[in-house]
């Protein structure tokens, strides 16, 4: 599966999971909480990525980056945005540098 059906279909699951709020779910449970914990789980994951990174990297920081970037699809789930969106401006982003 290549690299945006895979964040599709993660993003998919963590929308369900906003909705359905299953029990012993850890999506459900961030949803549950809020944009707060939300918000601070993802400082958490970007500071582990800076300390695994610091350490060397390797499948630590991969691990760590696979921990922010999920936490980053709940934020957009949480306002309601799309995956689509940030891929949108990165690549306006990259049209205006070429």
């Amino acid at each position: 599966m290549e690299g945006e059906g895979l964040v599709r279909e993660i993003f998919e699951v963590i929308v369900g999971r906003s909705k359905e709020l299953p029990p012993g779910s850890y999506t459900a449970y961030l949803f549950k909480e809020g944009q707060d914990k939300i918000l601070k789980k993802i400082g958490e994951e970007a500071a582990e990525v800076i300390i695994a990174s610091k350490g060397g990297g390797g499948s630590r920081l991969a691990a760590e980056m696979a921990d922010l970037v999920y936490h980053l699809l709940v934020l957009l789930a949480w306002h309601g945005m799309e995956p689509g969106c940030v891929l949108e401006e990165l690549a306006r982003r990259h049209g205006k540098q070429n």
